[in-house]
């Protein structure tokens, strides 16, 4: 047990009664420190390398036809038939409808058709709609050479002209269509005057 005598309990309130401690920074005047980089504090700006000018005096070349040739001295050259081709072609359709809208609304209006004996010519409106369909093209036609035993196919691109316009049918063509089959439906309009608008 502690006793507690006046002299120590004088002792112990002395330390406690002292001043706080200057903190060590005090005294001396505050240095901010300075890094030097070697790299500007901006992005510099990078030119997209596409001039406006440059493009508008672009020659138009216009590529035609486009052959992939792949060496295949010793592989199956099975027969196939354009009803296997469609088939696929139109499975693929399926698969990238529910998988990838974009890609199938780019190439839906393609054309695949056997046009010799180890050959497919693919019929495209567009270049972009190619670039799509080059994302896919790899993948169904290796699975198509595998599907009839045929590694020796050669695809030909080819763009499609006639079909790279779309008419858009509005009431009145519809009407002028049907009135060419049948000249009363003229007769009828000249009579009722039918708001084909």
């Amino acid at each position: 047990m502690e006793v507690k005598t006046p002299e120590i309990q004088e002792v112990r309130e002395a330390k406690t009664e002292t001043a706080p401690a200057k903190p060590a920074n005090v005294d001396k005047p505050q240095e901010t420190e300075i890094k030097k980089t070697t790299k500007p504090l901006t992005k510099q700006v990078v030119s997209s390398g596409f001039s406006i000018s440059a493009f508008l005096n672009k020659e138009e070349t216009v590529v035609e036809e486009d052959t992939v040739v792949e060496k295949t001295e010793n592989l199956p050259q099975n027969h196939f038939t354009e009803t296997d081709l469609q088939a696929e072609w139109s499975l693929l359709l399926k698969q990238l409808q529910r998988k990838d809208t974009f890609v199938f609304n780019a190439i839906k209006t393609f054309k695949l058709l056997k046009s010799g004996e180890n050959q497919i010519t693919v019929l495209f409106p567009s270049d972009s709609a190619k670039v799509e369909f080059d994302k896919v093209s790899r993948e169904f036609f290796n699975h198509f050479k595998t599907k009839v035993h045929n590694f020796s196919i050669e695809i030909i691109y080819k763009r499609d002209t006639e079909n790279l316009k779309i008419e858009v049918m509005t009431k009145r063509k519809i009407f002028e269509k049907f009135a060419e089959k049948n000249p009363l439906l003229k007769d009828l309009d000249d009579l009722m005057r039918f708001d084909l608008t």
